[in-house]
């Protein structure tokens, strides 16, 4: 035994009564129900002597602690589960999940005073005067067959103990087959003990808590568990600690631990888990995961009927429901979406299970500085996390060590949630703002979830039923709506041929009567109306007296039309909806696919409407909110430029540039003939050099408007408008005054 382990967690343990282990280590006994337990310097409180550290002086201090409310922090570590290593058996095995793993934390633990380092003597003023200075050991032990196959096939404990009659050799081979795809296991001759006692110290962990023994315990254990399953071994776990721990306190416990909740925030997806208790009501397993589409590990399984850590699987049978997948799109996710996940769906949920015992299946390999992981969660927010869940089942939470495989980042985010758990307050932090992607992921997360908890409807539309009872999509109303107002001036739906682009914007397009003989033409491309609503602060509820619409095209095809202008109305909403939509929430259409579309309605229009309506003489365009891109794509990718008299612009969104490789006084054109008006608070006004950017010429005439939304914007420089047309058409035809023109377009 190292001096890590005698001087941290078992010094003076020639006093705990113990029973010689297959591999000659002395192991603490414990009954079979309840939790042994020792002083922070090493004693048992299973003692019989008379002296400050014995079984009976403990009870009366551990009946002292229980009535003033001042239980200790239990940890349960084992040097002997440092034993499980590679197969070649050198002393630097070269494996991420390396024994080192748990010293690491250990040690920490010790350099920042977490465990007692003192004499006899001073334990007894320890014992007397401050007993949560202190994490009390909680003596691992070996668990039973019994126990084990609670989750487990029996030809799967047997497997794994056949483990520790197998030459090198075999050892080896069986390694290096495995050490593949999913399965991503090594053995050695010493795996079966320390997955034993691995097993066995989270379930003396787990019960530590139930039973009021210590308030909370972190058990510093290894080899990991949450990917092995009911029947095989799996991403360097062979038995599932997390289960065994659960099953076991609910059998031993079924009037105080009944519903177990089971936080995994392993940057992996923790598939053993979910099987396990896929259709389990009273166990609630959520995990923070990487998913990537199923691409990041342990990915998809081969057969298609086991689900996997997508946010769709939710439980199955009685178990619908408790099963929450919050399931990451990509790597890189940081503090600020993990406080968000905790925020909106973790402990919402979490409060309306209510459970009896919390189980944090602590993985740290999402923390900053793993490259595994490649995450960036700090220490901080790990304390934050903790302090939440601390808030559940009474504070009964059990903390059982997964992966993280940086010692470092693993050491640092234990030491912050130990602290935690010990009661220190969590740091202060700045938490950062959340990835788009991210939030996305969470209300999908949330609107999956929403038939389950109540906590998750508000909100949460539900699709289905909504379709059973006459009801529309506001979009779909909206352009109803709209067409009724143009109906007056006799506007009609322009015919497109092609079919991928008929699919995409029937009726989506509208034109005024006779626009092939008009000699001034208007062509609008616009975003949908946009919306604001306030719901009620208490039930989320809304009312149609509390919503709004606020259109400002209506008004410029008005002027337009009275004006004589032929008018041509595109309406680009950011998602097409179809009769077969069940999802409560379809996110719009990113920029780049949002320009695929526009590029091929706008060149199909220009190449097959305007570019024959020859006694045009003046044609503007005029880009509205992210549908203004279209302008730019139909400048770039047509000669028009020779046909536009102006171009006008409102954007709120992204501002692109419109630049050509072929034509070379594109970008000169575009600033001379242009109003581009950017809304006040847009981000390019807010650098100096990005506004010094802005005003080059590719960006066209950039204005900055007084109007930060659309609509406001639109109402403020309609007379500006005007102004801008009369004198480009002024300009270009010569004629009658700037003042008389405005007037008469006015």
């Amino acid at each position: 035994m190292d001096d890590l382990d005698q001087d941290v967690v078992m010094d003076g343990t020639a006093d705990v009564p113990s029973a010689p282990s297959a591999n000659g280590y002395s192991v603490p006994t414990s009954k079979s129900t309840g939790s042994s337990l020792e002083t922070p310097n090493g004693h048992s409180l299973d003692g019989t002597a008379e002296d400050p550290s014995s079984n009976k002086a403990n009870d009366r201090f551990l009946g002292h602690w229980r009535r003033k409310g001042l239980l200790p922090t239990g940890c349960c570590y084992d040097d002997r589960m440092k034993l499980h290593a590679n197969a070649d058996f050198g002393p630097n095995p070269h494996h991420p999940e390396d024994p080192s793993r748990i010293e690491a934390i250990m040690m920490i633990f010790k350099q920042n005073g977490l465990v007692f380092m003192g004499s006899d003597a001073e334990l007894v003023d320890v014992l007397n005067n401050r007993p949560t200075q202190y994490m009390w050991r909680i003596p691992a032990r070996e668990a039973t067959e019994d126990e084990i196959i609670t989750v487990h096939r029996v030809e799967h404990f047997n497997w794994v103990k056949a483990l520790s009659t197998k030459s090198t050799h075999e050892l080896r081979q069986i390694s290096a087959m495995m050490d593949q795809g999913r399965e991503s296991i090594y053995v050695g001759s010493m795996t079966y003990e320390a997955s034993l006692i691995s097993a066995g110290g989270a379930i003396e962990t787990c019960k530590a808590v139930v039973d009021g023994t210590v308030k909370n315990a972190f058990a510093v254990i290894r080899p990991p568990g949450h990917h092995a399953e009911y029947d095989q071994p799996m991403g360097f776990c062979l038995f599932n600690n997390v289960p065994i721990a659960a099953k076991v306190c609910q059998k031993e416990f079924p009037n105080i631990c009944r519903r177990v909740m089971i936080l995994d925030w392993d940057v992996h997806h923790g598939n053993g888990i979910q099987n396990m208790f896929y259709e389990d009501p009273n166990i609630l397993y959520i995990s923070l995961h990487v998913y990537k589409n199923g691409e990041f590990y342990p990915g998809k399984p081969d057969n298609p009927m086991i689900p996997d850590g997508g946010m769709e699987q939710c439980g199955a049978g009685n178990g619908l429901g408790k099963n929450i997948n919050i399931a990451w799109h990509d790597q890189g996710m940081g503090d600020g979406e993990y406080m968000a996940a905790f925020q909106k769906i973790v402990m919402p949920i979490g409060h309306e299970f209510n459970p009896d015992l919390v189980i944090i299946s602590a993985g740290f390999d999402a923390a900053a500085g793993d490259e595994l992981g490649a995450c960036f969660v700090s220490p901080a927010c790990y304390a934050h996390m903790t302090h939440m869940l601390m808030s559940l089942a009474g504070g009964k939470v059990a903390v059982c060590l997964e992966g993280g495989y940086n010692l470092t980042a693993i050491s640092k985010s234990a030491l912050a949630v130990a602290q935690t758990l010990m009661g220190e307050p969590p740091p202060q932090m700045e938490t950062p703002k959340i990835c788009k992607e991210a939030s996305k992921v969470l209300a999908k997360v949330q609107a999956y979830q929403a038939p389950y908890w109540e906590c998750m409807r508000p909100g949460v539309v539900d699709v289905q039923e909504m379709t059973k009872h006459d009801s529309y999509r506001l979009h779909d109303m909206l352009r109803t709506a709209q067409r009724q107002m143009l109906d007056k001036y006799g506007m009609l739906p322009l015919y497109i041929q092609r079919e991928t682009i008929f699919r995409s914007f029937e009726n989506q397009v509208l034109v005024t009567k006779g626009i092939q003989s008009a000699k001034k033409l208007l062509l609008i491309v616009h975003d949908p109306p946009d919306l604001h609503a306030q719901p009620d602060p208490l039930d989320n509820s809304l009312d149609p007296h509390n919503a709004w619409v606020s259109d400002g095209v209506s008004k410029y095809i008005e002027w337009a039309i009275n004006s004589e202008f032929g008018v041509m109305d595109i309406n680009v909403p950011q998602y097409i909806t179809r009769t077969d939509d069940t999802q409560n929430f379809t996110p719009r259409m990113d920029e780049k696919t949002l320009q695929t579309h526009l590029q091929e309605l706008m060149c199909y229009i220009w190449d097959n409407y305007l570019q024959l309506y020859d006694g045009a003489d003046d044609i503007y365009l005029m880009g509205v909110g992210n549908a203004y891109l279209g302008v730019k794509v139909l400048l770039i990718n047509r000669n028009v430029r020779n046909r536009i008299s102006g171009v006008i612009n409102f954007v709120n969104g992204s501002l692109r540039p419109v630049k050509s490789d072929v034509d070379e006084g594109l970008s000169s054109w575009y600033k001379d003939n242009s109003q581009v008006y950017v809304a006040n608070d847009h981000a390019c006004w807010s650098d100096p050099d990005l506004t010094r950017k802005v005003m080059k010429r590719r960006f066209g005439n950039a204005i900055r408007s007084e109007a930060n939304s659309l609509a406001a914007m639109m109402h403020k420089h309609f007379k500006d408008v005007q102004q801008f047309v009369a004198e480009q058409t002024r300009r270009l035809h010569g004629g009658e005054s700037t003042e008389d023109e405005s007037h008469r377009m006015g």
